[in-house]
């Protein structure tokens, strides 16, 4: 990361040593909430949204109100973005006016434009190829969970997309195995998960592509799932439930792993990826890792937007 103008649009920006920090803080801003209620006093985050969202939204307005600062929801369809202006103007005019801007988007590139232009720190809140606030979630999730990352087995079953993606980032950036289950066709893009494994070379962390259900999640610590259809993909949805038959997260295969926590994102498509018995089940943590998108984004905004306060 930049020390100059730090970013955040992908998990490999952080190195090791800060990933841990910033896990450390969001624990810590969990724990005592008023000792940061002034942290970010005066300060606005500017607020890109070119995909709907809840836990996204909702998570950075709370967080920078708690603190002590705002957040401004700023939807492509009510400002000139959607009307033409390039993310360039857009960056460097909101960079004019507030002290950070998250987007959440369709391409990558966007986000990548966008922070080449920027004057100030600028989130990645999701694209089409990295979801790294909601990665900082599920690791926190664990970490308290578990009391630690290192070698803890994590089990991904579902499509190599976003959120997949930056958990395995972070996940080859703590140590932690990672795991993901997908059809054939569905493997995670070439280029993330060569530096992923390049990661894991260097901390003791093992990532592997199976296309193989049966018997894939037996000794995991965490399964994790996602919808099979994300936002921008409803063209092909008849398709992928096709493909994805068998690749149900129900309570057959969490019986493999008795002593495992469920994971997911969400929302959920109850009856597709998961089982309503396991997302409801005793194994699932989901609504504390949602919980855990405040806390982490939290920690986030402190880390990026605090020494420009």
């Amino acid at each position: 990361m930049s020390k100059k103008n730090r970013h955040l649009l992908t998990l490999e920006e952080l190195s090791n040593q800060e990933l841990c920090a910033l896990l450390e803080l969001a624990a810590q801003v969990k724990k005592k909430p008023a000792k940061y209620k002034k942290a970010l006093k005066g300060q606005t985050l500017g607020m890109i949204f070119e995909k709907s969202s809840t836990r996204t939204r909702v998570s950075f307005e709370v967080g920078m109100f708690q603190l002590g600062g705002h957040a401004l929801f700023l939807s492509s369809n009510d400002i000139q973005i959607g009307r033409g202006e390039t993310i360039e103007d857009t960056a460097r005019v909101l960079s004019r006016f507030v002290q950070g801007i998250m987007i959440r988007t369709f391409a990558h590139k966007t986000a990548e434009d966008l922070a080449k232009n920027a004057t100030v720190p600028v989130i990645n809140g999701l694209s089409d190829s990295h979801h790294p606030c909601q990665a900082l979630a599920d690791l926190q999730t664990l970490q308290e969970h578990y009391g630690k990352l290192k070698k803890l087995q994590i089990v991904f079953v579902g499509d190599g997309n976003n959120v997949s993606n930056s958990l395995m980032i972070g996940a080859a950036k703590t140590g932690a195995h990672f795991k993901l289950v997908c059809p054939k066709g569905y493997e995670p893009d070439a280029d993330i998960l060569r530096r992923a494994q390049k990661e894991a070379g260097k901390t003791g962390s093992r990532i592997e592509v199976t296309q193989k259900i049966q018997g894939s999640v037996k000794g995991a610590d965490a399964v994790y799932t996602d919808v099979w259809t994300s936002m921008g993909q409803e063209a092909e949805k008849a398709k992928r439930l096709s493909d994805f038959k068998g690749f149900q997260v129900d309570e057959k295969l969490m019986s493999e792993s008795p002593n495992a926590v469920f994971l997911h994102c969400l929302p959920a498509h109850r009856g597709e990826e998961v089982s309503s018995g396991v997302i409801d089940g005793k194994q699932s943590l989901v609504f504390d890792q949602a919980e855990n998108r405040l806390h982490a984004q939290k920690a986030l905004l402190i880390m990026l937007l605090r020494k420009r306060n």
